[in-house]
């Protein structure tokens, strides 16, 4: 490969990056029907939005974070231990 080859490599693979960052970190849509929030049980940078906390998806920082939820189907997040449908503090 000459350096013209690498270099229009590198600045596709870095826009390809890019690109697939900000999909990743656009929120997402409307919350599906059947489901409600449940907060207080997302992984850390598992969490589909929070209350206040921070912007969106995927940037809980701390396990169990009571502001930050998941979308669940009806009903299960109240089998879940550390659970609420309302956010905390």
């Amino acid at each position: 490969m000459n350096t013209k080859s690498i270099l229009a490599a590198s600045t596709l693979l870095g826009t390809l990056a890019l690109a697939a960052s900000q999909a990743a970190a656009a929120p997402a849509g409307p919350m599906p029907a059947g489901y409600e929030k449940c907060y207080g049980v997302a992984a850390a940078g598992k969490n589909d939005c929070a209350a206040g906390a921070h912007s969106c998806a995927g940037q809980a920082t701390r396990n169990a974070d009571k502001a930050s939820f998941l979308e669940l189907p009806k009903g299960v997040c109240g089998k879940l231990a550390g659970s609420s449908l309302m956010a905390g503090k």
